[in-house]
């Protein structure tokens, strides 16, 4: 930067104002980055203490100079000492890194640095395996561990430090006010936080210990109902959601939101409509965009082929001429393990070995009259890169019987990667035969019976030995049948496409020849001549040089396996050194790594070579390579002139190649690119930030007898102009004639004629694609700047995977890389490409050093090719798919992160950087139908008014209660009986009204209570909590029912019953003898203060007096219980019930329900609040009707006890709660056989209704219809019920109406509250079933929640009730009328502003079927969508959590449960993983995927959690509010914490 060595102090006051003022403009984001970075090096560039700067000379320069400060990348020789110090780690992996782009990623982590920026850290579980103090025990693998306590309260502190600094700033109140106005959570989060001290938040409903399986009620502490909807929303922010600031999380999220201020780039483009069908639409082209301003390019033509009067007619002419003629000429020598010549191979011996393996082919395999092989036929040479001997053999032996060779690699195991994919190859050339050496066949695996295994994918293949001794020796009257090179192929070469397919390249006979004579010309090959070989003989440049072309021109080939250049990577260069070899066929990688290892062999002599041909001279790498070697080489002989880059493609075989040059030649040249006109595919030369600059070298000339075009890459093929980069297409003899067996390929690639500007082809002459990208220099030099497969397009703007490889390996890959192998890909996520990194990890490498490396290569990616990296992740040292010769297999490594079984273990998501095509997001207007509208009529422009009522309430005269013979059932699973579904305890009204009686005299007796006293009932589910429910009635007290502690977990449960009992202030406790002792008991004396209960009376022992009177309210206002439960979002709420709103519930309930006194129901779920407790204590009392009672807790000891209930009493209607569903459903679901045989029949099963307070379950009543249909249940059997805190039961299915409906809903207009209905199968669409029938006497109307005005129906808004069972208010021990006023009795702001209605506080819709209803009228079906005060507002759209959740269990097999919250405006994803914790974090993508994928949204921070943590209460609702206090308070113990940048 700029300030480098300048005192700010002394510089005059206007700079020091201008500083401040640009400082400012950056804070409020009224300047990037970028701008604020070259205004202020501009201000301060006078002040600046001169340095020498190297002026770059930007053009396309000649040279290849011995001094290495004349290119940009070159590396210099560092100091002996230095390269000791380096040594003596004991490894070489100096020698996988790249120096190309070294001095622009210093130059770009440096502003980075100056911006100061802290990414926040992902956290990940300690170990839980270690139990010793680390001193004593060996320490943990670190790449799996966490940091330590130190370096976190280190992190801490500078954190504090940083936010400090940002609470004084203006962008930092700024930032918050905005992300205040737009976060929505939960209504009742306001006083969740309350007293952070107590570790475990208390349980309410829930009977079972608090393990990973519980479920449970949980406020999050203290949290009382009393304060407005609209209130929690804005105040929640105010309080800073009340977390600590030692809470590790929420400072780590703290920091993530200061590293999303940072201006993104590119900026976000804003061309989303309100009421576009569109997503996203093509962003408008950027106008300063580069573009090609050049003439159209003209063919360039390679110098014609010459024509030698001894060249063979064909190659295998060749061999026989040499064989006969320079028998003893060595051709071959191969080298083992350790470096040294193993054998050597000569042409007399190549010859008659070629011919023994041709007539053994032809004539030994079969019989006479029917051969295995016939001259045409294909088959696979599988040879191991150590043994190049037997595979020239195989090689010339197939084309001397003219079968057709096809190359492959040695199969490892059956599970090779890509393996697949060579099967398809060998499928589609027909392979039935396979040629190996004995050696080779032993290694393969193998069956248990010791057949070779067959490999997956592949053709079932005969394996046959060419080892000498097995061969035939001809007859002397047998000669091979050498035909003049034609059309016919010689061999199939394999090529592996960008999506891993592999396909075969077919190469005819005079194809291989001209190819060969193209060569000689091109490279000046003489007879006699030495060759070095490194790379792969059996495809590409190693097959054509090395193979090939040398036995043309009779030259020695030493071949130098890829095992000995691992083990001793200067081999080659001894072996240029010991046999003077004139010619060295390598790859930048042996340059490199030669380079390195050059101090242990002094006396080498390079001075014998003519040409280095470098194979892979196209790459960006090269240049860099080539000039390091040259420098540390050029005192041992090695001219600039020898070094000979090339390009090829397996389709065009070799493309152009730098001919060897003499001393008096012109050098090579390079030219020094701007990377942003590369991306927009123009040529600009570079004359602004050389950081941004790539240097590439010439390849030389087309070859001989070629010609070339340049064609844009997409589209048309149309030809380039000179400025711009295209895809290199060549017309030639010497290349690949088709994919074989694949002609629609072919035609694409093999048989192209490009058009010029105007769309009309240049010629009849067909090209073939090379897949290489490069452009035509001056002078007709090639250049090549990448490969078309390597080519990732973000954002309409085309980057080389290689180059970002570069740029990654620069950034000090020593710590953390391990052998550099790293993979660039490229996944479509949200209508655009995005870019991700996948490293493998060293073994030693600690997560501290893990994490900024990653974080270094984001911001050295982000400043040198301007391009966000969407995924950076890093897995186990050699875990990634390999390729035969160890390379990173791309397409499978792609595969893996798809799927999710890369198993990394780190994992570095940036979104927010990258993802810059979202929709704009909305602005809110007003919606509905006016006051002017309704008094035209119900119909208003289309529009019906949103409400629906159930029938009227006949006016019934109701006869004394205790009067009816109707009796109780409570079934039991009890171990006593030693029989499951004994009924433990039954009791007829008669019976219930004498125990009522008895516990009104008790606490009459000692209570000492008054009318209107308030009292506790805490039992466990039975007949006893019923016969108290009316002996409270019978004395005029109310009754208030709390779910008992459990003895195994006090400290979880008990503070919830303590909480209740203080908030419904009660006189006393009734309860049972067992649980009096556990309130008494010191275990509870450590939870909550014993000593301060109200009067506890226990009901076991009680008097044989009955009460002088039973009370007899005055009234049927006066209440008649309280109701106190957990809403979803944390919020403990009490509603006082009447006496006038049961008998109306229980009334309408019997009519919908038509439950009459012949009538049995079964009914398992909680009996402590809702409509449970209401179906359990007082339906049957008032109907008249058997009730069969299960408690839900029993089911867990004996899963069919309710299903074989149901059968054994033939039982119609049964209620449960989605818990007992869905716990039958995956406890029974594989059982339906065993259960059948035991005579369950659910044939009797009228009605199965669900209850609950949430959207219906589809997906689970579907399941658990299908499931259990083979039982003989009806899937019409199947309902739900919904109700709210305000009215305890809205809908009930019920025997008179008509099935429920099912619609579907676009879920992008949904965001928007508009309804719009689609067909089934739609894209974005979202099944919504009824949530049963709406009851009678009951209204209800859709409203908006802000206006409070009536909506159409096709709007969402708030349901709103109007009932006779309406729920009377809130208790609360504020009283707070204002709240019960606009809970409670709240009026419509316009239309019918009379009739009083409650506020649920859920949204739906109501919507008109084609069905009747039971008056013949159209059926007005409700919809439920979800708790208002859980929705999730985010980008102005509003969003259920439960369709981000059911979007994010799809995405893994492992996600076992899925919660979504926000905090601070972040979307946050709590995941249950019930895999391995390995998976763990192949969850992190998929997450972040899903949701961008079909909600539009980014994740913001990724929690992996156990199975059973997040909290889900007695209805089987998940408690996201306490889930987000927990993760907040760092109380989830989680496997891993991602931050997504």
């Amino acid at each position: 930067m700029a300030d480098r060595g300048v005192d700010l102090a002394a510089l005059p006051k206007e700079v020091r104002e201008h500083l401040a003022e640009l400082e400012l403009e950056l804070s409020e984001g009224d300047i990037t980055q970028k701008g604020y970075e070259k205004k202020r090096v501009k201000l301060l560039a006078p002040f600046v203490p001169q340095t020498q700067n190297v002026d770059v000379s930007i053009q396309l320069t000649p040279g290849l100079s011995s001094d290495p400060t004349s290119t940009p990348n070159a590396v210099p020789v560092a100091a002996p000492r230095q390269h000791r110090a380096h040594r003596s780690g004991g490894t070489r992996d100096d020698r996988y890194r790249s120096d190309i782009h070294t001095e622009a990623v210093q130059a770009a982590l440096a502003r980075h640095k100056e911006a100061k920026m802290a990414l926040p850290m992902p956290t990940k579980r300690r170990s839980a395996f270690v139990q010793s103090p680390a001193e004593n025990c060996t320490p943990p693998d670190t790449s799996s561990a966490s940091e330590d306590e130190g370096s976190l309260r280190r992190r801490q502190a500078a954190i504090s430090a940083m936010l400090a600094q940002n609470l004084q700033s203006p962008e930092y109140w700024i930032n918050r006010s905005v992300q205040g106005s737009s976060t929505s959570s939960s209504a009742s989060s306001t006083l969740s936080h309350g007293d952070e001290s107590s570790s475990v938040p208390p349980d309410i409903t829930s009977s079972v210990p608090q393990d990973r399986n519980s479920r449970v009620d949980m406020p999050p502490n203290i949290a009382v109902r009393g304060m407005s909807r609209g209130q929690s929303r804005s105040s929640m922010m105010d309080t800073a959601g009340g977390v600590p600031a030692h809470s590790r999380v929420s400072t780590k999220i703290q920091q993530l939101l200061n590293t999303l201020k940072r201006p993104k780039r590119p900026p976000l483009c804003e061309f989303f409509l309100d009421d576009s069908e569109e997503i996203v639409e093509v962003p408008q082209p950027d106008p300063n965009t580069p573009r090609p301003e050049g003439r159209q390019i003209i063919p360039v033509k390679g110098e014609p082929l010459g024509v030698v009067s001894n060249w063979p007619p064909a190659l295998q002419a060749a061999l026989a001429r040499w064989g006969a003629t320079q028998a003893k000429s060595p051709a071959l020598t191969a080298l083992d393990i350790t470096g040294k010549p193993l054998y050597t191979l000569t042409y007399g011996k190549l010859w008659s070995r070629s011919l023994k393996l041709a007539y053994t082919l032809l004539n030994k395999l079969g019989t006479k009259n029917e051969p295995v092989l016939k001259p045409g036929d294909r088959v696979a040479l599988v040879y191991p890169n150590s043994d190049p001997g037997m595979f020239w053999v195989a090689f010339y032996g197939c084309l001397l019987a003219e079968v057709i060779p096809v190359p492959i690699e040695v199969p490892l195991s059956r599970k090779d990667a890509g393996s697949q994919q060579i099967g398809f190859l060998l499928g589609s050339c027909g392979v039935g035969l396979a040629l190996t050496s004995e050696v080779c066949l032993k290694g393969l695996p193998k069956t248990q019976n010791g057949e070779i295994m067959q490999f997956k994918g592949w053709p079932r293949l005969k394996w046959v030995v060419t080892d000498t001794k097995y061969l035939t020796k001809p007859s002397k009257d047998w000669q091979p049948h050498i035909p003049t090179a034609n059309t016919d192929t010689a061999y199939i070469e394999y090529k592996a496409s960008k999506e891993g397919t592999v396909m075969g390249v077919a190469v005819s006979k005079i194809s291989m020849l001209t190819h060969c004579q193209a060569l000689t010309e091109a490279c000046n090959y003489c007879e006699g001549e030495t060759l070095v070989n490194v790379l792969d003989f059996k495809k590409d440049s190693g097959l054509w040089h090395g193979v090939l072309t040398s036995v043309m021109n009779r030259i020695h080939t030493i071949s130098v396996p890829y095992s000995v250049m691992k083990a001793c990577p200067l081999s080659w260069v001894q072996r240029v050194h010991v046999h003077k070899a004139r010619v060295a066929l390598v790859k930048c990688r042996d340059l490199h790594w030669a380079m390195l290892a050059h101090r242990d062999q002094k006396d080498t002599n390079l001075s014998s070579l003519r040409m280095l041909i470098v194979a892979d001279g196209a790459n960006p790498w090269s240049v860099s390579s080539c000039d390091a070697f040259l420098n540390v080489f050029q005192s041992h002989g090695l001219k600039p002139e020898m070094i000979c880059p090339c390009a090829s493609s397996p389709e065009a075989m070799t493309v152009a190649i730098r001919r060897p040059g003499t001393q008096s030649a012109p050098l090579p040249a390079r030219a020094i690119l701007s990377m942003a006109g590369l991306s927009h595919g123009v040529i600009r030369v570079n004359t602004e930030d050389k950081n941004s600059a790539l240097t590439v070298q010439d390849v030389g000339h087309v070859m001989p007898g070629a010609l070339m075009c340049i064609v844009k890459p997409d589209g048309l093929p149309m030809l380039c102009k000179t400025d711009e980069i295209g895809e290199i297409v060549l017309n030639s003899r010497a290349g690949g004639t088709m994919y074989y067996g694949l002609p629609g390929v072919t035609k694409s690639t093999f048989e192209l004629i490009p058009v010029n500007s105007g769309g009309t082809p240049i010629g009849d002459v067909p090209f073939t694609r090379t897949g290489l990208l490069g452009f035509v220099g001056p002078g007709s030099l090639v250049f090549v700047v990448g490969k078309i497969e390597g080519l990732l397009s973000v954002s309409g703007r085309r980057h080389n995977a290689d180059d970002l490889v570069a740029t990654a390996l620069a950034v000090e890959p020593v710590k953390t890389v391990y052998r550099g192998r790293i993979a660039v890909f490229s996944v479509t996520v949200f209508y655009d490409e995005r870019i991700v990194i996948v490293a493998e990890q060293r073994p030693d490498a600690n997560e501290e050093d893990s994490f900024q490396w990653m974080s270094r290569v984001l911001q050295a990616i982000d400043g040198i090719h301007q391009v966000g990296l969407y995924c950076l992740a890093l897995v186990p040292a050699n875990t990634l798919p390999k390729t035969p010769l160890g390379g990173i297999h791309l397409s499978e490594t792609k595969h893996h992160f798809l799927e999710g079984s890369l198993h990394p273990c780190n994992v570095l998501m940036c979104p927010h950087t990258c993802v810059t095509n979202l929709p704009k997001p909305r602005q809110k207007q007003t919606v509905g139908v006016g006051p002017a509208s309704i008094m035209v009529g119900n119909l208003v422009a289309g529009k019906r008014i949103a409400q629906a009522s159930g029938r009227d309430l006949r006016l019934i005269d109701d006869q004394e209660q205790s009067k009816k013979s109707n009796r109780f059932v409570l079934r039991l699973c009890s171990s006593c009986f030693g029989l499951q579904g004994v009924a433990v305890s039954t009791a007829t009204c008669s019976q219930l009204h004498k125990r009522a009686e008895k516990i009104t005299a008790a606490l009459l007796e000692r209570g000492g209570i008054n009318t209107g006293d308030n009292v506790v009932l805490l039992y466990p589910p039975g007949i006893d909590l019923i016969a108290s429910f009316y002996g409270c009635l019978y004395a005029g007290c109310i009754p208030v029912t709390v779910r008992p502690p459990h003895p195994q977990n006090l400290a979880a449960t008990l503070p919830t019953v303590r909480m209740i009992i203080d908030v419904s202030k009660a006189s006393c406790i009734l309860t049972t003898q067992t649980l009096m002792k556990i309130l008494r008991s010191k275990e509870a004396a450590a939870s909550v203060n014993v000593k301060t209960w109200p009067n506890i009376i226990d009901t076991d022992d009680l008097p044989k007096k009955r009460p002088s009177h039973i009370y007899k309210p005055p009234t049927a206002e006066m209440l008649a219980y309280l109701d106190f439960s957990v809403s979803t979002t944390g919020m403990l709420t009490g509603v006082k019930i009447s006496h006038s709103a049961v008998n109306a519930l229980c009334r309408s309930i019997k009519l919908q329900c038509e439950l009459y006194s012949s009538r049995q129901i079964a009914i398992c779920m909680d009996p402590y609040c809702g409509l449970g407790f209401v179906l359990w204590c007082m339906s049957s009392v008032y109907s008249g009707h058997q009730s069969i009672l299960i408690p839900p807790m029993e089911l867990e000891t004996s899963l069919p006890l309710w299903l074989s209930t149901l059968s054994q009493y033939k039982i119609r209607d049964t209620f449960c709660s989605y818990s007992v569903m869905e716990l039958c459903t995956k406890g029974l679901g594989t059982q339906t056989e065993a259960l059948k045989a035991r005579g369950v029949n659910l044939s009797c099963v009228r009605s199965c209704v669900v209850i609950a307070e949430e959207r219906p379950r589809l997906a689970l009543t579907q399941s658990f219809s299908k499931l259990f249909k083979d039982l003989g249940l009806s899937p019409r059997a199947v309902s739900t019920a919904f109700g709210a805190r305000v009215n305890l039961a809205i809908c009930l299915q019920g025997t008179a109406g008509p099935d429920p409906s099912t619609v579907y809903v676009d879920m992008k207009s949904l965001r928007h509250d508009r309804v719009r209905l689609v067909e089934r199968g739609a894209p974005q669409s979202l099944p919504l079933t009824e949530s049963g029938t709406i009851l009678p006497g009951v209204r209800v109307i859709i409203v908006n929640p802000e206006t409070r005005g009536p909506l159409g129906d096709s709007h969402l808004g708030e349901i709103w009730v109007s009932s006779p069972h309406n729920a009377s208010g809130y208790y609360t021990i504020y009283g707070e009328e204002s709240l019960q006023a606009d809970h409670f009795n709240t009026r419509l702001s316009f239309g019918d502003t009379e009739t009083l209605w409650a506020r649920t506080g859920y949204l739906g819709f109501v919507t008109r079927t084609e069905l009747l209803d039971a008056s013949g009228d159209r059926h007005n079906a409700l919809f439920v969508v979800g708790s208002l005060d859980e929705t999730l507002e985010l980008r102005g759209l509003r969003y259920h959590p439960i369709d981000i959740e059911t979007s994010v269990s799809r995405a893994h097999r492992s996600i076992a449960e899925s919660a979504v919250f926000t905090w601070t405006n972040l979307l946050v994803v709590v995941v249950e993983l019930s895999g391995s914790e390995q998976e763990a974090l192949d969850l992190v993508p998929l997450v972040t995927n899903v949701v961008l994928k079909e909600h539009h949204l980014i994740v913001g921070v990724v929690v992996i959690v156990d199975p059973g943590v997040i909290p889900i209460n007695s209805r089987g609702e998940k408690q996201r509010m306490h889930l987000r206090d927990s993760f907040l308070a760092d109380q989830l113990d989680p496997i891993y914490v991602a931050y997504n940048m």
